[in-house]
């Protein structure tokens, strides 16, 4: 079997493959607006010229300072290709007519034929350094790989005691989005954000899917083509630093979004909202056994309410009885003082003078019990008939026989 057979029969591999980058993203935002390639890129174009002012070239020019223009071309890893083509407040906002513009700028001002007629025959250092960026800002893959250690376009995190949080972190987190696989990228958002929103915001941070790389600062590999080992130890030894930079780079965004989210106000007032809510439900679920508890306080303090009157009006009673038997005591007292006065004003019914003590005894005995058949109401008014009599030993006489026939 030959090696082309051997290689057809070989039965295919399944991998799942999953669309990114930014003819992904054109194709994906034609298929959403349902427009065709020339119709897509003339709308982009329009945004893009909407996005940067376009400024003549003699307003374009950006400084260059001695030390860029020292520049060594050997050391182009270490350069600021933006700066050298003068888009330094651009940098990975600039769009690749600007690029191309500041290219054709740059080399007609420092191209080594320009140079020489000057009397500098050998200074085309500054000129490769242009070419230089120029090859790594044209090229879709070298300018990622570039814009991913970009230190001119990095915003350092704010302190948290820094003022105006929505402006600082906002403008941090920002450039952080930019190196987001997904898009749009939500924004901080101000005070007035709704919660969703506020997590929305978080929640994309915290899955950050980033596209940055660290090849830019791969260490080169051996020239000598015959040392194979020696170029497969390097590219193991940039493979381990790439990923390591990458785990770094994941942890020092998580960060920056922990402490976002610590000192973010919004999120104290939405916890306050939640506790007030919960409370609101907890009173407004509670409300029935409140009801109910009310109901049975004011129940019990009705019932010791009454008690405490009946209780009183018991005592009242009990003393108003006790005083009425006391009242009924005297009085049948005085009535029986009134009734054995009479006796002694009538002689106790003798005829003669002073009745002898057997008579006196006799008639107090009958009389007494006489006085104790009689019922308080009957004793008060033989009391008074006898009172009436005033001292009339006949009528006396004649009132206790008449009584006692009475009985």
């Amino acid at each position: 079997m030959s090696t082309a057979t051997a290689t057809l029969s070989t039965p295919p591999v399944s991998r799942q493959l999953e669309p990114v980058g930014q003819y992904f993203l054109a194709h994906a935002r034609r298929k959403r607006h349902g427009r065709t390639f020339s119709e897509d890129e003339r709308i982009q174009a329009e945004q893009n010229v909407k996005k940067v002012e376009v400024v003549e070239d003699e307003e374009e020019d950006e400084p260059e300072s001695a030390e860029l223009l020292k520049s060594d071309p050997k050391d182009w890893k270490k350069q600021d290709h933006y700066a050298v083509l003068g888009l330094s407040k651009y940098r990975y906002k600039a769009n690749d007519a600007q690029i191309k513009k500041a290219h054709r700028k740059k080399v007609l001002k420092h191209h080594p034929d320009k140079k020489a007629s000057g009397g500098n025959v050998n200074d085309d250092a500054f000129f490769k350094c242009i070419q230089k960026a120029m090859e790594i800002l044209s090229d879709p893959v070298k300018r990622k790989q570039y814009d991913s250690v970009d230190e001119g376009a990095e915003v350092a995190p704010p302190s948290k005691k820094a003022k105006d949080f929505y402006k600082t972190w906002g403008r941090a987190l920002a450039a952080e989005g930019r190196f987001s696989t997904k898009s749009p990228v939500p924004k901080l958002g101000g005070p007035d954000a709704t919660k969703e929103e506020v997590d929305e915001f978080y929640n994309f941070f915290y899955a950050f899917d980033s596209w940055r790389t660290f090849e830019y600062l791969d260490k080169d590999l051996p020239d000598d083509t015959d040392n194979r080992d020696q170029k497969r130890y390097q590219e193991k030894k940039n493979r381990a630093e790439r990923a390591k930079r990458k785990t770094e780079d994941t942890a020092r965004l998580r960060k920056m979004v922990d402490d976002a989210l610590s000192i973010d106000p919004r999120i104290k007032q939405f916890k306050e909202n939640a506790k007030k809510a919960k409370e609101q439900a907890k009173w407004d679920r509670e409300a029935g056994a409140r009801e109910a508890a009310e109901k049975a306080r004011l129940e019990k303090e009705n019932a010791e309410k009454a008690a405490a009157e009946a209780a009183s009006q018991e005592k009242a009673n009990k003393e108003s009885n006790k005083k009425a038997k006391e009242d009924a005591k005297k009085a049948a007292r005085k009535d029986k003082k009134t009734l054995k006065a009479s006796l002694k004003d009538a002689n106790y019914f003798h005829a003669g003078s002073d009745a002898p003590m057997d008579v006196v005894d006799k008639v107090l005995t009958e009389i007494e019990a006489l006085m104790e058949k009689l019922e308080a109401v009957e004793l008060h008014e033989f009391a008074g008939t006898i009172a009436a009599a005033k001292g009339d030993a006949t009528k006396i006489k004649e009132a206790f026989v008449a009584k006692g026939a009475s009985l």
